[in-house]
């Protein structure tokens, strides 16, 4: 639907988005090491890192030489593994775009968590949309969007530069591709339009993360943009009185 490029949202709280960019570095060297490696490593971190609801829920045994980590850690690896460069290239666009200023609302720790539960959140509800599927899922979509449902309920006013079509670039308020976006998921989750796509782990990451945000943001970020946050630097700035000068 569309392509977010930069947002107009200077930092507050924070000089840099340590986790955010933690978060990127570690899918892509993951990513990186299954795309050098041969074919049969891919298909061993999708099975032994993917999260595979029959597995966890009893109904399917995995074999024990693909078993990579524990069956519970999956809710949280299978957010690290990715299909191809371009499944990778978009979950991290959107990790770029958005995950600054949802890191600056809620502090570098409580964001670490707050990706973790979103993912988490994803891959429950993508188990419980389909309980008996056999096929791993991977990809950081649930807890991306948990962030992009974060980010709509604290910014929704802020200018967002999108390429519409794949083509058209333009500058419009986050509420307006976000609302579109975040409203296809939960057509497509309806309909089952995209058999491909797990819309259950991202419907299941934009509820936890429409909750989350409202619980673990700092004391005093409001939410919606209704009221200007000065960033950091400015706020503690000392003033200085001004003496005005003679003109003799």
């Amino acid at each position: 639907m569309f392509i977010p490029l930069h947002d107009a949202n200077a930092l507050k709280y924070i000089r840099v988005q340590y986790v955010t960019i933690g978060l990127i570095a570690v899918n892509v060297l993951v990513w990186a090491v299954t795309a050098v490696a041969p074919s049969a490593v891919g298909e061993l971190a999708a099975l032994g890192l993917g999260f595979i609801p029959a597995v966890v829920f009893d109904q399917a045994y995995l074999d024990p030489s693909m078993v990579l980590v524990p069956e519970n850690a999956t809710f949280l690896t299978y957010a690290f593994v990715h299909l191809d460069v371009w499944h990778l290239a978009s979950n991290m666009l959107f990790l770029w775009v958005f995950g600054d200023n949802v890191e600056d609302a809620l502090g570098h720790v409580r964001f670490l968590a707050f990706y973790l539960l979103c993912a988490a959140a994803g891959a429950l509800f993508h188990a419980l949309v389909t309980p008996a599927s056999q096929g791993p899922l991977i990809g950081a979509s649930g807890a991306i969007s948990g962030i992009v449902a974060a980010y709509f309920i604290l910014h929704p006013r802020v200018r967002l530069w999108v390429l519409v079509f794949m083509r058209i670039p333009l500058p419009l308020p986050a509420f307006i591709p976000l609302t579109l976006w975040l409203v296809q998921q939960f057509v497509m989750l309806a309909f089952n339009l995209d058999g491909m796509v797990s819309w259950g782990a991202h419907v299941g990451g934009i509820l936890a993360g429409a909750v989350l945000v409202l619980v673990m943001r700092r004391k005093g970020v409001p939410l919606f943009d209704r009221k200007v946050v000065l960033p950091k630097a400015v706020v503690t700035r000392t003033s200085v009185p001004l003496v005005p000068r003679s003109s003799s």
